[in-house]
């Protein structure tokens, strides 16, 4: 009975480190080394050490160096015969596992506690009992078995426990003689003392790969939680940059995901809503102001797996295109939710309508410019008839057909204005000096600032280029702005031309000293038909702005009241400019 007390404690000291192992396991990288990293294993997708699988922990060492201490500590010897000491098996066990430096500390430590703590000490019990002859065959076998199988580690571990118990427990009885009483009961004891041996062995090699393989299963489900929300949050962030609603649901039209997108549309009937609050919503309330009547049979379809169909919906005064697909399992086709997609078209439908309504405007344009055009040749014949009147007429009517006359000439030079507008021609231009244009102008500005009391400046820039243009638009786009400017100046009154090279272009400056102009008119110069003036026509500006914008350039003004007015005109002399300029 004490036999086998001794042997269930040295079981249960043997079977410590097993017991323990899954309690010291903290985490992957400790059971695998130093080097820890992980690679995914093509067959069993597994989180696999890079190294040579090498097992270590401190809290694996140091169970084992106890069980070790105390496994020699209570040893003994059965019927003075056979030595009872288990401590091979949670040090052959370390040996195999661990890296090849640790294993050889724990070895060192076994050989220097057994003289210590073992009575009637020898020293070939020093070396039977503590495996040392089989240190050397475990060491060499250590890197194929941290690489083999369950199956193959469990017939290694068993073999080296197996043969270091059956050595050291055989070598003692072949040097002494036995009655077969005892004979019988000391083998059966060594079959009991192998076989227990054996037992404990493949307890610990199915505790410490089971731990193994349950830490490489958590490893696995972390690493792909991780994968899952770090795929989870692109989606989202995919989402939430798409300038379009769209709405993630399962098959029971529940909402799973949203993006910003229709997060604000929905905050505009419910200021204060969050993401999570419409989370696990039905579509039908999130959906409100919405024709959902026409939504939900279509989003039906597409649970039913039916293809992507779009419809147009109204909200208020806001126009909807809702494009509703179903979402489908990769590999089994199973349809598991469906994806509501809502754009926003307002502005498409306003622009188009816009559109339309410029084409009309422009159809009415030409047909006004065709009508306008036919309208001169009967007023030409209207005025020559009138000269020929005036001629047979007394003096005293010279007045009247005077007044009439100016006025005929004043609707012609309306419509010729009115044509240079709308006619949409392409110009021809040449390369040329627009100071050789000014220059040209000046003689008449003159003129004209003579008449009026009022003197001219001109100031040149040596340094502007010769530009592309069509000598004959810009002529009348300086006229334009030089007697605007007049006009708007009294008696004394001082108009300044200036042109100037800035890098990307020249600038010609328009400017007058008059009374200015107020911003709220500034807005609306440039538009046809609009004037400050008492008997403008509204078409000398817009026709400047057309003339630039076929030069490819830009006319702006600068006014305040009672400081005078400035209008400048840019010419870009880019590269492209010129090519297109050319064509």
């Amino acid at each position: 009975m004490d036999a086998v007390k001794e042997i269930l404690l040295q079981v249960m000291i043997a079977s410590l480190p097993a017991f323990l192992f899954p309690l010291t396991c903290e985490s992957p990288c400790n059971f695998w080394g130093r080097n820890c990293s992980s690679k995914r294993s093509d067959q069993s997708n597994l989180m696999v050490p890079k190294d040579s699988k090498t097992i270590y922990t401190i809290g694996f060492l140091l169970t084992c160096m106890f069980s070790i201490l105390l496994c020699t500590l209570f040893s003994d010897v059965l019927w003075g015969v056979i030595p009872l000491n288990l401590g091979i098996i949670p040090l052959f066990s370390f040996l195999l596992y661990a890296r090849f430096r640790d294993g050889v500390a724990l070895a060192l430590l076994q050989l220097m506690i057994y003289p210590l703590f073992v009575d009637n000490y020898t020293l070939s019990g020093w070396v039977l009992e503590t495996g040392l002859l089989f240190y050397p065959f475990i060491f060499l076998v250590s890197r194929r078995f941290k690489i083999s199988g369950l199956y193959r580690k469990i017939v290694i571990i068993c073999l080296f426990c197996v043969a270091g118990e059956v050595f050291s427990t055989i070598t003692p009885m072949l040097f002494r003689r036995f009655t077969l009483e005892l004979d019988l009961t000391i083998i059966l004891t060594s079959i009991a003392n192998t076989m227990i041996v054996l037992l404990v062995s493949c307890l610990f090699i199915f505790i410490i790969e089971g731990t193994l393989e349950k830490e490489k299963l958590r490893d696995q489900v972390i690493q792909l939680s991780r994968e899952y929300f770090s795929e989870a949050e692109k989606l989202q962030q995919m989402m939430d940059a798409a300038p379009l609603s769209i709405i993630l649901l399962d098959g029971q039209r529940c909402i799973m995901a949203i993006n910003d997108t229709f997060l604000q549309l929905y905050r505009n009937e419910h200021q204060w809503a969050t993401r999570d609050e419409l989370l696990k919503q039905k579509i039908d309330t999130a959906l409100v102001g919405f024709e959902t009547d026409v939504i939900i049979p279509q989003l039906e379809d597409a649970l039913k797996g039916e293809s992507k169909s779009s419809i147009v919906l109204h909200n208020g005064n806001k126009m909807y295109i809702t494009s509703t697909s179903p979402i489908k399992k990769g590999y089994t086709n199973e349809v598991i939710g469906g994806v509501i997609i809502l754009q926003d078209i307002t502005e498409v439908e306003t622009l188009r309508k816009e559109l339309n309504h410029v084409e009309r405007l422009g159809l009415v344009g030409q047909m006004a410019a065709g009508i306008t055009h036919e309208i001169r040749n009967p007023m030409s014949v209207v005025r020559g008839f009138l000269q020929l009147m005036k001629e047979k007429s007394p003096p005293s009517l010279d007045h009247y057909y005077r007044i009439v006359m100016e006025e005929l000439d004043r609707a012609n030079s309306i419509i010729n204005d009115f044509l240079a507008l709308a006619q949409n021609r392409v110009v021809n231009m040449e390369r040329c000096s627009l100071h050789d244009i000014i220059q040209e102008l000046t003689p008449l500005l003159w003129a004209d600032a003579n008449l009026r009391g009022q003197s001219i400046i001109v100031s040149l820039d040596e340094m502007v280029p010769s530009l592309y243009l069509n000598t004959k638009e810009i002529k009348q786009l300086i006229l334009n702005l030089a007697r605007n400017g007049m006009e708007a100046m009294q008696e004394k009154g001082q108009l300044i031309l200036e042109t100037r090279h800035t890098g990307t272009g020249v600038e010609l400056t328009v400017k007058d000293n008059g009374n200015g102009i107020p911003a709220v008119l500034k807005e609306n110069l440039f538009e046809p038909f609009y004037t400050t003036k008492a008997n403008g026509t509204g078409l000398g500006l817009a026709l400047c702005l057309s003339i630039m914008e076929r030069h490819g350039g830009s006319i702006t003004v600068e006014s305040e009241e009672g400081m005078g007015t400035e209008f400048i005109v840019f010419f870009p002399i880019s590269e492209g400019y010129i090519v297109n300029a050319n064509a």
